[in-house]
């Protein structure tokens, strides 16, 4: 029997986090211009502007994590969230409730699980890509220790740590119109961010 050819693979058939990547690299690269327009790193005043919008993501975040449907989609999830250590780093640089509390933005509705799933992407990639930002926290005395507890490594490393998350998202069972709904949890979450971010713009 005639072997015939691969058929070319769309986006459609990509594993989910390679859709996710696809579709949010814009998104992502206009976030992260945002935060570095905090010039976070030139001073603590910057650090602590781009800390209460790490903050302020975490807290909308920190829900998803812990809720148990999505633990079972996601194998230890919850020992994943880094919601706590934002929290002692505040209180390293003494913001306060009254500063940080509430959120400022109310975040966009996550209809469904699938659509959560995108928001934890965005979460879980700002971990994969805090290795050069934990190298410039420590130039204004900052540490895994003390200010910068969230921007820490996992255990495992960064990288064993992404691919063990992206691996579990990969093998998710998601219909056609789930992995859209994920795509779109991923594209409100980078909105989000940037919202937040822009707070801190100059009048």
């Amino acid at each position: 029997m005639q072997t015939l050819p691969n058929p070319p693979r769309g986006n459609g058939t990509l594993p989910l986090s390679k859709r996710l990547k696809l579709d949010t690299h814009n998104a992502h690269q206009r976030v992260d211009e945002a935060i570095m327009a905090l010039s976070p790193f030139a001073s603590l005043e910057g650090y602590r502007r781009f800390l209460q919008v790490q903050y302020w993501f975490q807290q909308q975040t920190t829900a998803l994590y812990h809720q148990p449907s999505l633990n079972d989609w996601l194998e230890r999830l919850s020992e994943r969230c880094r919601y706590a250590a934002v929290v002692q780093d505040c209180q390293d640089l003494n913001l306060d409730d009254a500063t940080l509390k509430p959120s400022p933005l109310a975040p966009p509705p996550i209809p469904s699980h699938a659509a959560a799933v995108g928001w934890l992407y965005v979460s879980e990639g700002s971990n994969l890509g805090a290795a050069f930002l934990l190298k410039y926290a420590d130039q204004l005395g900052l540490s895994v220790n003390f200010g910068a507890r969230h921007l820490a490594p996992s255990d495992s490393g960064r990288g064993l740590h992404w691919r063990r998350f992206t691996a579990q998202l990969d093998a998710l069972p998601l219909s056609a119109k789930q992995a859209t709904e994920a795509l779109h949890g991923a594209r409100d979450a980078f909105q989000y961010v940037k919202d937040l971010t822009a707070i801190f713009a100059p009048l």
